[in-house]
């Protein structure tokens, strides 16, 4: 098991190229922005940290804390989505109302944050992160680092919430550790059917030769698009090496798929209100799991009423769908 918390500061108070597009079309379809939220006050304590990934990525989030007499033992750790960073204002309210329901919350950063950003320095050279630049397959070193950090803190076990792309992060995370402190798995808005786009084959030999020739950090852009969209040559070559159980986790279309190789309960929901999924999605979700020859000891899923994909105005919503499914994951004192 990883080991690398390092760093915690204490202050007052993605994976697959297409969802990335759409994701970034619904926010601006629906004029999304940090600005239009409403953000209410915390009630409980607050705090900036960070941690330190065992490849020497320092990343940044915020810990909401409920009262002592009230915290519940699972800890609840959510991942950003493509393009966005651990203080989206939905997802600071969220954190806020898990906090008011007893659960601790943090609200987590990791190399793919925002567009662009520069994840560190190695050997004089600069590392570029986020949706433009990132390479997605090593976020699980990340996550890795935020599970240890909330054991520092003294919870054994977690929820891992992965938000539209930050749910690829948490299923490869738990595919590839089978991590005994994941409680539990929330499909956020994330995808669930099968990718099957072929790929643009030029596309794929421009960015292979780039990471060849050391050009990693190149764009490409992306044709036939309704909006400029531009992706680095070693991201677009990291997406396009994602194993095919991981692509199609719940088996959709492939066999032995991901999902096989998961243990604890998974929870999937996504918004009414013009989200990446549906109802039917959801269904798709619970049929192709069951008919896996192994999987999850339970499978949940619900619609949140009135949301859209960032779940604007409905974050307490979101956490009272959390906290009630996170409830029956603690154990019953006895006696």
């Amino acid at each position: 098991m990883k080991q690398q918390v390092s760093i915690t500061q204490r202050q007052p108070a993605a994976i697959a190229t297409a969802l990335a597009l759409l994701l970034t079309a619904i926010l601006l379809l629906q004029g999304c922005a940090p600005g239009l939220e409403r953000v209410a006050p915390g009630k409980f304590p607050e705090e900036l940290v960070y941690v330190r990934s065992e490849d020497d990525i320092v990343n940044g989030g915020a810990i909401f804390t409920p009262p002592k007499d009230s915290a519940k033992p699972i800890a609840v750790i959510w991942v950003h989505g493509w393009g966005v960073n651990f203080y989206y204002p939905t997802y600071v309210m969220i954190g806020r109302a898990l906090a008011e329901r007893g659960y601790t919350c943090i609200t987590a950063n990791t190399r793919m944050h925002d567009i662009g950003n520069v994840a560190g320095y190695r050997w004089g050279k600069r590392i570029r992160g986020g949706g433009y630049w990132g390479v997605a397959s090593e976020e699980v070193r990340d996550l890795a680092a935020w599970i240890d950090f909330a054991e520092d803190r003294g919870f054994k076990e977690v929820v891992l919430v992965g938000h539209s792309a930050g749910w690829a992060a948490v299923r490869a995370y738990q595919v590839e550790e089978q991590d005994p402190r994941v409680a539990g798995m929330v499909l956020a808005s994330g995808m669930v059917w099968a990718e099957t786009t072929p790929p643009d084959p030029e596309l794929l030999a421009q960015a292979t030769r780039l990471v060849a020739d050391g050009r990693g950090d190149d764009l490409l852009r992306l044709p036939n698009r309704s909006f400029p969209s531009f992706v680095s040559a070693a991201t677009h070559l990291d997406i396009h090496n994602t194993p095919p159980e991981l692509m199609d986790f719940f088996g959709v279309k492939t066999p032995n798929p991901g999902v096989t190789r998961i243990r604890c309960p998974i929870l999937g929901f996504f918004g009414t209100r013009g989200d990446v999924g549906t109802e039917a999605d959801l269904e798709l979700l619970e049929t192709s799991t069951r008919r896996q020859s192994s999987g999850p000891s339970r499978v949940d899923t619900v619609m949140i009423q009135n949301a859209d994909h960032m779940y604007t105005g409905e974050e307490a919503q979101v956490a009272q769908t959390i906290a009630k499914w996170a409830d029956s994951l603690v154990p019953t004192e006895s006696g």
